[in-house]
């Protein structure tokens, strides 16, 4: 059986349509970090902030957010991270401005406000430290799926706590999209900037 010249050429050109189509359709942003977006968890907290404000995720609408868990004693973890979200915002120039970084205590009976006033600012007079009681701070754990537990130290006040070390991205609509594994802040810069142009 012979195919005719004028259905190869409607069927190529019927091809072409389609991949012309498909080309300029849209497509999902290309993150460098874990794309979390649709996820059913870590859609609100209740919190106070360093300032002594109530807190919650409805207040920073506008702003991409980029929301890490830890505590002041960390001896590694907590400061690295907090550090390098330094130096992505300092790279994002006047876009910096546009983007919030909280910091959550997982250790509210040590991280007083006055304490975690003094350490995030450190990092960033533009970084708010978050607290609440135990039952707050549980449940915004909860609600994120953060891990955290106490470790026993040589005393009683001289405990650790061990604990997810990733961060979260929050898009300026509130909508969680982005987990960022520890370590991982370089390619950070590019996924906000996608974020901040509305991807």
């Amino acid at each position: 059986m012979q195919i005719s010249s004028r259905v190869l050429r409607t069927a190529f050109a019927l091809l072409l349509a389609a991949l012309f189509l498909a080309a300029c359709g849209p497509s999902a942003p290309k993150f460098r970090n874990a794309d979390i977006t649709g996820a059913e968890y870590g859609r609100d907290l209740a919190l106070t902030d360093h300032t002594g404000k109530a807190r919650t995720l409805a207040d920073f609408r506008g702003k991409v957010v980029v929301m890490f868990f830890g505590f002041m004693r960390c001896p590694d973890v907590c400061p690295t991270t907090l550090a390098e979200l330094k130096v992505v915002l300092e790279g994002l120039g006047a876009d910096a401005s546009r983007v919030q970084v909280l910091f959550i205590t997982l250790d509210p009976e040590r991280d007083t406000p006055d304490l975690l006033a003094q350490y995030v600012t450190a990092f960033s007079p533009n970084f708010l430290g978050l607290y609440g009681d135990m039952q707050a701070t549980a449940r915004v754990a909860k609600e994120f799926k953060i891990f955290y537990q106490k470790a026993p130290g040589p005393g009683p006040g001289d405990y650790s706590i061990d604990h997810s070390a990733g961060s979260y991205v929050i898009d300026p609509q509130g909508r969680l999209r982005l987990y960022v594994r520890h370590g991982q802040a370089a390619g950070l810069a590019a996924d906000l900037r996608l974020l901040l142009k509305g991807a």
